[in-house]
């Protein structure tokens, strides 16, 4: 089997990058080739580079407008892109040069609380407020709509009536760390094994 290299986009601190990056640095089969943010001062850029990962950073005009992250995306001969609290919109460019191959996280149970604008605090904070009694994670498919593609795996955690937003968020990221690597793993392997048959 090839060897799978995968981009991962992002725009903040980083830990789900961070650990992507180490968990697949002990697979045989996909690495983490790359990291791109759209922020020069996203600390997503140190985590790459203390963690010897190629790291560049793009303008909404270069990854809207030109061919530059393309550019960058074909000479690192990457085969899918991972989504790791990446706060712009992927152009149809991108969609059709990575069909079914673009990979987000949210911090919600999909469909609820998912769109435009509600990523982070947001989405916690909107959870507590709709009085819901669990919330969670979604692993998705990419498409030309906010937080709308095919899910792939969804991981749930109990919202307490003592929670605030910020340790729902911690219990959401608990989820994130455990089950993203591994749904990322599945979904690519089982892609490629579709591909060779």
């Amino acid at each position: 089997m090839c060897q799978i290299n995968i981009a991962i986009f992002a725009s903040g601190s980083g830990t789900n990058a961070e650990n992507l990056i180490k968990f697949f640095s002990l697979s045989k089969h996909i690495k983490v080739a790359l990291v791109l943010s759209n922020k020069n001062d996203a600390y997503v850029l140190e985590r790459a580079r203390k963690l010897g990962v190629p790291s560049y950073n793009f303008s909404p005009y270069e990854l809207n407008d030109t061919s530059l992250v393309d550019g960058i995306l074909e000479n690192f001969k990457i085969d899918s892109i991972i989504l790791a609290g990446f706060l712009m919109k992927i152009p149809d460019r991108l969609l059709r040069m990575f069909p079914d191959r673009i990979i987000n996280i949210h911090p919600s149970l999909l469909p609820k609380f998912g769109g435009k604008g509600m990523y982070g605090i947001k989405v916690h904070k909107a959870v507590l407020d709709a009085g819901d009694f669990e919330s969670g994670i979604t692993i998705h498919l990419v498409d030309n709509v906010y937080d709308n593609g095919k899910i792939l795996y969804q991981a749930r955690c109990e919202v307490t009536k003592s929670d605030t937003p910020e340790t729902l968020a911690q219990r959401v990221h608990s989820l994130e760390y455990k089950h993203f690597p591994v749904a990322v793993e599945e979904y690519l392997m089982n892609l490629t094994k579709q591909r060779q048959r």
